[in-house]
């Protein structure tokens, strides 16, 4: 004989199997289960909540009432537990803080992501001039790392210049390498690292694809508009500066061109222009130079553009002789948000 379908429930539910008056008990409630604080209608946004989610018709069909078996509270709990985890997540980019300062006092500035015409045509290893895009947004170090952060990690300081508040120089790429893994460290987590050469330009150029800062323009024209922002050979005085004291670009950056060169990821070809991918370009797979950009207060005017690539010796074993260190040489950090 066939099995008759109980009445007024799930498949397999009969009345017997409900509670006295067809509600759970209230220590079994969520809302007894639950800290107030951690309740669905505290965590989510109205978009998010069960009611919302589900369709209405499963309301009326009184869920969350009187046909759950113990193994339907489990799935209830774990549907709740899935919306919490979702509430908690963290932040999308779009909801990213402009700005961020850690635990070392080193502040960041959020970079959107976006395209931007790199390169120039005014030497042959800025060549050709092309479109690249930024495909995720980056937080970079407001400033050039100084030398009371660098001394704070390293415990040392190798500058020849001195100054709390000075850019920390003579750092070769493997030490500033270093220095991040320490930060990693120290901050819980990889997400420090030097950026990419496509990203630095991006960021310097903060929104400019013309030849303001001298793409391709006379070194008048350069000299023209890089006092306001830079010190380089005319205005620096044979020496680094204090962080911070010349105009910032558009995105609030400062520094990006003088003071000191600023040592990034990729390694060095001259005609990686010619082959390189337009999407987030990670520079050549192989070399033993590693490239700098931003030119220092040593520079002339024409080293001194966002255009401008440069390279060197990545350690001091590289770099020549016993002892050998670069005045000019320091960088900046780049934080990628969670």
């Amino acid at each position: 004989m066939r099995q008759r379908r109980p009445a007024g429930g799930l498949i397999g539910l009969s009345r017997s199997r409900r509670f006295p008056g067809g509600r759970l008990p209230s220590h079994l409630r969520p809302s007894r289960l639950l800290p107030s604080h951690l309740r669905p209608s505290r965590l989510l946004p109205s978009r998010l909540r069960p009611s919302r989610l589900l369709p209405y018709s499963l309301f009326r069909f009184r869920l969350f009432r009187s046909h759950l078996l113990p193994g339907g509270r489990i799935f209830l709990c774990l549907f709740i537990l899935g919306l919490l985890s979702a509430a908690l997540r963290p932040l999308p980019l779009a909801a990213a803080e402009a700005t961020y300062t850690n635990s070392l006092g080193m502040e960041f500035v959020l970079i959107p992501a976006g395209s931007f015409m790199m390169g120039s045509e005014a030497r042959d290893s800025e060549k050709p001039r092309r479109r690249v895009s930024i495909g995720k947004a980056f937080y970079l170090g407001k400033h050039e790392v100084t030398q009371a952060q660098w001394a704070t990690l390293m415990e040392e300081n190798p500058s020849w210049f001195r100054g709390a508040e000075l850019p920390v120089e003579q750092v070769f790429w493997d030490r500033a390498q270093e220095f991040i893994n320490r930060l990693n460290r120290r901050e819980g987590h990889t997400r420090y690292r030097l950026p990419t050469e496509a990203e630095w330009e991006y960021a310097a150029r903060a929104g400019r694809d013309d030849a303001g800062l001298g793409d391709a323009g006379s070194v008048a024209e350069v000299a023209g508009v890089l006092g306001r922002v830079a010190w380089y050979d005319r205005n620096s005085g044979n020496s680094t500066h204090p962080v911070g004291q010349k105009e910032p670009n558009a995105l609030g950056l400062y520094d990006m061109l003088g003071n000191v060169n600023e040592w990034v990821l990729d390694r060095f070809a001259a005609d990686y222009y010619a082959h390189g991918p337009g999407q987030d370009p990670p520079g050549p797979e192989s070399g033993t130079l590693r490239v700098r950009r931003g030119g220092s207060w040593s520079d002339e005017a024409a080293n001194c553009r966002v255009a401008a690539r440069a390279f060197d010796a990545p350690t001091e074993s590289l770099c020549g002789p016993p002892g050998c260190r670069l005045g000019d040489l320091g960088f900046r950090v780049l934080l990628m948000p969670e």
